[in-house]
């Protein structure tokens, strides 16, 4: 029996139809469970695996209804300072958190972002599929991309301090999609705060007796001697670097843990060690010239001022070597001491 060309053509629009309601059926259950496993954890980031990452991105084609950020991230290496994965681990499930405050209604959104990790030990097949060599490790898969591993964007974490600021940044650049504000927890909770001030306030009349009669700390002078020693050393070891950049105090050999290194040659990183070294000798002489210009002068035996002197300039001298020696050592650079012509 022959078919009419009539019945053809409604054959074919019906089979487009049911493709196309299908297509969309197919995304909008992907979407949806993305949304219940996203719901499943207290940050909204979603913990993938093998099944899941063949379930979202290699099955359904481009473009897909939605974007994933991937947090590629190892335990057994958490314990690495120089890594610093732990701190980069909170910042991607503050930023994740954030976004989800900020967009209640993404469901409905066209522009849809999700916030995945993958641990390498649970899925290590994953880290080989997207072409993942080493961590810490931060990519974005938008919604067009064909091949995971070309047309994805890796975000650089740099030792920025404020890393889900950066990664919102580069969101708004890749996929135009808006972050909103980063909503980070308060230094202080509500019940630290309401603390804090009701004992200020039953210390404050103390306090005010106190100051009236001069009995507080601030009137000793050894407190301000100690303090004054305190912000010198705060000064010349370099710990607010270590601070701002949080430089672990020092590192472990990585064929040999056992081994640990105070110093590491090369002026692109400085630990912690490296600034106390060089502070408590930068200390060392300020204590000394404070020494020889406040009580040695004072001292009316000439023979031990002379003594006293002469002991301080050498260990001084000592000092400044070292000081100089180790500089010399890890940067590259000679500096050597100024010595008269006729002396050489």
């Amino acid at each position: 029996m022959a078919i009419s060309s009539s019945s053809s053509t409604s054959f074919a629009i019906i089979i487009i139809l049911l493709t196309i309601t299908l297509s969309v059926s197919s995304d909008s259950d992907l979407t949806a469970e993305l949304h219940a496993l996203q719901s499943q954890s207290p940050s909204g980031v979603i913990r993938l695996n093998q099944n899941l990452i063949s379930q979202f991105l290699s099955s359904p084609k481009p473009p897909r209804p939605f974007n994933l950020l991937i947090f590629f991230d190892a335990v057994q290496l958490h314990n690495k300072p120089e890594l610093n994965l732990r701190r980069l681990r909170s910042e991607f499930s503050l930023l994740a958190s954030s976004f989800i405050a900020n967009n209640p209604n993404q469901f409905n959104s066209k522009s849809k972002l999700f916030f995945c990790d993958v641990e390498y030990t649970e899925s290590p097949t994953t880290f080989d599929i997207l072409g993942v060599i080493s961590i810490p490790h931060i990519r974005l898969i938008p919604a067009a991309a064909v091949n995971l591993k070309n047309d994805s964007t890796q975000f650089d974490s740099g030792d920025s301090t404020q890393v889900a600021e950066s990664m919102a940044e580069t969101i708004k650049t890749q996929i135009n999609l808006s972050v909103g504000p980063i909503h980070r927890p308060p230094f202080l909770s509500k019940n630290q705060i309401i603390l804090i001030t009701v004992a200020s306030l039953i210390w404050v009349p103390f306090v005010v007796k106190k100051l009236i009669a001069g009995e507080t700390i601030l009137h000793d002078r050894r407190v301000w001697l100690a303090g004054a020693v305190f912000v010198y050393f705060f000064s010349v070891s370099g710990i607010m670097y270590n601070v701002i950049r949080k430089t672990p105090l020092f590192l472990t050999n990585k064929t040999n843990p056992s081994m640990i290194s105070f110093f590491y040659k090369g002026s692109g990183i400085q630990l912690g060690a490296e600034g106390f070294a060089i502070g408590s000798l930068y200390t060392i002489v300020g204590l000394l010239v404070a020494l020889v210009t406040h009580v040695v002068v004072k001292v009316k035996d000439v023979n031990l001022q002379r003594f006293v002197m002469l002991t301080c300039l050498f260990i001084c001298f000592w000092a400044v070597k070292k000081v100089v020696f180790l500089d010399n050592w890890k940067t590259g650079y000679g500096i050597h001491m100024y010595w008269p012509s006729s002396w050489r």
